[in-house]
């Protein structure tokens, strides 16, 4: 896999076009066999308009974080044997952070803007109600883990490359070699740093959307004044004599 770690970290133009390379090499790695339009991580005409929509609104840190995440899914269920729809898995992995971009509007969590953003890109292409369905799911529940990997294959395997990618979680089911050509076509460009203000630059605009979720933990150990909605506060100050 021949991609040049020092273009893709200079600027997000040549992560979009070192992508259909580094997809086909990986296929062909892990398959065994030339990609075809159904190899489990070749560029569908789909994938293709996920990526660029996803440049239009990632910066590239983020970019990069989503095409990793999809690499690592589309892996880790091929070396399970996880029976599932791939191009549903490629096209909400790449797209489950969109939310964190300005140009993503709703009063919601990200999660769920990035998901309405989401589902209203692939039924404008004409994608079934219930494929769109699953893109959905995966982008809405990437972060909770604990309930997405007991949805749909499709979910889950989405969420175990995302939570790899975040937290390295399933980490051991990445040969040391795909990891490392991963990491060298897809850089993490400061991805920790560059998340965890990603997250309170949204806490600190929107407070009211992270009482429930992980970016609570960003808004209060780093969000000055951050003071998310007790679900203790909730139960007692519900309007019942009991």
């Amino acid at each position: 896999m021949e991609v040049e770690a020092a273009a893709l970290a200079s600027s997000p133009a040549p992560a979009r076009e070192a992508a259909e390379p580094v997809a086909d090499a990986f296929s062909m790695r892990c398959t065994g066999r030339p990609v075809s339009p159904n190899s489990f991580i070749t560029r569908t005409p789909l994938i293709t308009e996920a990526i660029d929509y996803a440049r239009t609104l990632y910066d590239p840190y983020l970019l990069n974080h989503a095409m990793r995440s999809w690499l690592f899914a589309a892996k880790i269920g091929q070396s399970k044997g996880i029976d599932c729809d791939l191009e549903v898995v490629a096209v909400g992995t790449i797209l489950h952070d969109i939310g964190l971009s300005p140009a993503v509007s709703g009063s919601n969590r990200f999660e769920v803007n990035s998901a309405a953003a989401a589902r209203s890109f692939v039924k404008e292409r004409g994608i079934s109600d219930r494929r769109a369905q699953l893109i959905w799911d995966l982008v809405a529940l990437n972060s909770t883990v604990s309930i997405a990997l007991h949805k749909e294959p499709e979910v889950a395997v989405g969420t175990m490359g995302i939570g790899l990618d975040y937290g390295g979680f399933f980490f051991d089911l990445i040969p040391s070699e795909d990891m490392t050509e991963i990491l060298r076509a897809f850089p993490r460009l400061k991805m920790k740093t560059q998340f965890a203000e990603a997250c309170c630059r949204f806490v600190s605009a929107k407070p009211e959307t992270g009482s429930d979720n992980f970016l609570r933990d960003f808004g209060e150990r780093f969000v000055p004044g951050y003071k998310p909605v007790s679900a203790v506060d909730l139960l007692m100050n519900a309007p019942f004599e009991e």
